[in-house]
């Protein structure tokens, strides 16, 4: 039996939010696309295993194991470049030999990153006045590589997300406002250097986000949501995706077609959903100040599910460029949702094994398996 501790430090509420959104997915992409949906319930199956993996690793034992998981993401990265598949003109996954499967490397090194993030100001808490130049050029070393690696896909999108989402990290845990200030300064003086690097087709999307009419990908998206009313329609009378009108309507634009099947309600309430689980890891994060792990991992998340969910929905009604980020948890694909489920395994390790009991007992060194089986036992 598993131990009752454990039992009474897992956080149960957290599938109160994924288990309906993983179901609305399911029956959103049925309805899309039949064939899709059967995928979907592959990657669903996997997530279930890999979150149960990552619920039974004892990360707060784990030390060059960070460095060394690092490493082999960046080297999968760099693997993209060489033999990397191309889909929509943009070479970003590694197919899984033997399959009709591939993945994409960018989203397993946002959870690297954060495990090292996590370990770094694990063992080096922040100082008073928060962390100075040296701790930050630190941590931007580890962020700036990966960034580096997935732009040459290209990738701008993920790239500005793990960007964003490791300074996010470390704006919340404590670096001092000087460095914020100059690292802003240096941004507007670089801006038109930053823009005339970008490649053709990033330029378009900018020219096409500021001009009059939006091009006609969003054009159909905003048709999409502004045809399903305040209660939406009917799976018959949904014309713009069952006519194929709405692009990509199982993964970038699903919210588009969410509101045109659900309405203003709908969208109300899918709004309200993604915040509250914003808040609840951001609860997490204050509730102790001393843990400075859980608090890097549970920042990574909330920050992570709100920068795709607004980008994607700024994106769907024509406030924000088309990158390409899919809707968390309710997007077709199996890399960003395994990506999630694996962090909240991590997030679940965590809080159930957070004192000293089991196999993350701070007074006792034992091998993993020794360590497992005492968590496992009654």
């Amino acid at each position: 039996m598993l131990d009752r501790r454990v039992l009474t430090h897992f956080d149960f509420l957290l599938f109160f939010f994924l288990l309906p959104l993983m179901a609305l997915s399911a029956f959103l992409i049925h309805e899309a696309n039949a064939t899709l949906s059967l995928k979907q319930g592959f990657y669903f199956a996997i997530a279930f295993g890999v979150f149960w993996v990552a619920f039974l690793i004892p990360f707060r034992h784990l030390d060059r194991s960070f460095h060394l998981f690092y490493w082999f993401c960046v080297i999968l990265l760099a693997l993209v470049n060489a033999v990397g598949t191309s889909k929509l003109g943009a070479q970003r996954w590694l197919a899984i030999p033997g399959t009709s499967f591939s993945f994409q490397p960018s989203e397993p090194i946002k959870i690297a990153i954060l495990l090292l993030l996590a370990h770094l100001i694990r063992t080096n808490p922040v100082p008073s006045g928060g962390y100075g130049w040296r701790a930050f050029g630190k941590f931007s070393f580890y962020i700036a590589i990966p960034c580096a690696l997935i732009l040459r896909q290209p990738d701008l999108g993920t790239a500005l997300v793990i960007l964003i989402m490791g300074y996010g990290v470390l704006f919340l845990v404590g670096v001092h406002p000087k460095i914020w200030i100059s690292l802003g300064l240096a941004f507007a003086i670089a801006s038109p250097l930053i823009y005339s690097s970008l490649h053709d087709y990033q330029k378009k999307r900018i020219h096409d986000f500021i001009a009059e009419k939006p091009n006609y990908h969003v054009r159909q998206s905003i048709i999409a949501i502004g045809s399903g009313g305040f209660w939406g329609k009917s799976k018959e009378e949904s014309t713009q995706a069952k006519l194929k009108f709405l692009p990509i309507a199982t993964s970038d634009f699903i919210f588009a077609y969410f509101v045109e099947r659900f309405g203003f309600f709908g969208a109300f309430l899918l709004l309200g959903f993604y915040m509250f689980f914003v808040m609840h890891f951001l609860a997490y994060f204050r509730s102790d100040p001393h843990d400075h792990f859980l608090q890097a991992i549970t920042a990574g998340i909330a920050i992570l599910i709100f920068i795709y969910t607004s980008v994607n929905i700024a994106m769907t009604l024509g406030l924000a460029p088309v990158v390409g980020l899919p809707l968390p948890l309710l997007s077709y694909g199996g890399s960003s949702f395994i990506t999630f489920v694996a962090l909240f395994g991590v997030f679940e390790n965590l809080l159930a094994f957070k004192f000293g009991f089991g196999y993350n007992r701070p007074a006792r060194k034992k091998g993993f398996l020794a360590q497992l089986v005492r968590a496992l036992g009654s």
